[in-house]
């Protein structure tokens, strides 16, 4: 911007007007001036356009439009010479009305015309928490760590909200001396994730904290439900316990509560235990096509987690099933979910966009901690451009139709987005 005092203007007072001018445009800043006192002068500008100097003569615009008409055009640059191809290019050229490269030419025309956008606002970042002080490193999953629930976490939730990140989901890491085989922990109103809710809506009254309702980090079997003697997964009697769960992060602070079990009736069994102790306002994200997944290992590191025995197949999906998706999120809907999510995300685009075109509720992904390994590794052994590649697989899911996406990478992604807005 370029400032100029100008002297010619009669004010009666001795005054001077101050002109900012800001690109091609004036904006009057006037000290003191009498009414109708103002009287201007043509006066000659000179305006710095990066290197190019242009001068203006002081003509008005109807001068300059009659120079035009007698045929006094104006210098301007002059036509830009085509490209030359290389030696031996074949003189070719196609009978084609539709070229769909020209909307792709620039990078000007590009992000014009992007479909898809990705934000800071669409991440929601897991966090693995424990009772102690360390930050204790997850192996499988480089970068990411068991978060000191009074000290490191708060940390961690600063830097997310300092690039726009503003929504969270606890997963705990619980003593094994807490757990049963009924995961009775699950519910206890100062049990670790209870506690970390209210520490952190009492730091940060405007956070979104998503929790995970689930028995398996609580289960001295490691499933999500309750086992019987036969190797069997109580559906009914799991639910119970998941209503309790539900309502004691509620009860806490929760904005979100996120089952992830998948048992059926789950989220109206929840929804009326909510509704009942006066949590009407609480949303539930279901864990609608949660499939049996082998890119699940990392996480269970990470919480110690594992199925003490057998897998998780009579409850989660069948990777090779499509059309069953439907059928949970037609129930889901019917029993109040909020917020429908896919898991795993980037092998399961399809399911994503099964749900989006099925569903008018919001369409969750979770990224899960496979994804997010296979992509560090990839890095670390400089196979891929692991940024490239993150913000590839981000958008993406957003791109399939998630309106939200839970990520490992959430804080590096938005340092990575704040980073390109600056530029």
């Amino acid at each position: 911007m370029a400032s100029i005092m100008l002297s010619t203007v009669n004010l009666n007072s001795g005054k001077a007007v101050k002109f900012n001018y800001i690109g091609q445009k004036v904006h009057q800043n006037i000290i003191f001036v009498r009414p109708h006192s103002i009287k201007i002068t043509p006066c000659k500008l000179t305006l710095r356009a990066g290197e190019i100097l242009v001068k203006k003569e002081g003509k008005s615009d109807e001068e300059l439009e009659a120079e035009v008409v007698a045929g006094n055009i104006p210098e301007s640059p002059p036509v830009p010479p085509k490209p030359a191809a290389p030696a031996g290019t074949p003189v070719s050229s196609l009978s084609i009305s539709r070229r769909p490269r020209r909307n792709r030419r620039t990078p000007a025309l590009r992000a014009a015309f992007q479909e898809t956008s990705l934000s800071p606002a669409n991440f929601v970042y897991p966090l693995f928490i424990h009772e102690g002080e360390e930050y204790t490193p997850i192996g499988a999953m480089p970068g990411c760590y068991r978060l000191g629930w009074r000290h490191g976490l708060v940390e961690e939730v600063y830097k997310a909200r300092d690039v726009g990140v503003n929504s969270i989901v606890l997963f705990p890491k619980v003593p094994d001396g807490l757990k049963t085989s009924t995961g009775d922990e699950a519910y206890n109103d100062n049990g670790l994730v209870p506690r970390t809710i209210r520490l952190l809506k009492d730091k940060y009254p405007d956070l979104v904290i998503y929790t995970d309702v689930a028995l398996d980090p609580y289960s001295s079997d490691g499933h999500d439900g309750i086992v019987r003697e036969d190797g069997v997964i109580m559906n009914d009697e799991t639910v119970h316990q998941l209503c309790k769960q539900a309502v004691s992060q509620a009860r806490a602070g929760a904005d979100v509560v996120s089952p992830s079990d998948m048992m059926d009736g789950r989220v109206g069994a929840i929804r009326a235990a909510l509704d009942a102790e006066g949590f009407e306002h609480v949303s539930i994200m279901s864990y609608t096509a949660k499939y049996a997944s082998s890119f699940y290992g990392p996480f269970r590191e990470a919480l110690d987690s594992n199925p003490r025995f057998g897998d998780k197949k009579t409850y989660q999906m069948n990777p090779a099933n499509y059309r069953e998706a439907l059928i949970e999120t037609r129930e889901d809907e019917a029993e109040g979910a909020d917020i429908l999510l896919v898991k795993p995300g980037l092998p399961y685009l399809d399911i994503i966009r099964l749900l989006r075109d099925n569903s008018s509720l919001p369409i969750a992904a979770y990224q899960v901690s496979g994804e997010y390994s296979m992509i560090k590794a990839g890095g670390i052994l400089n196979m891929i451009d692991e940024e490239k590649v993150m913000m590839e697989s981000l958008m993406c899911l957003r791109r399939a139709g998630a309106n939200i996406i839970l990520t490992y990478f959430a804080l590096q992604a938005a340092r990575s987005l704040c980073a390109e807005t600056k530029r």
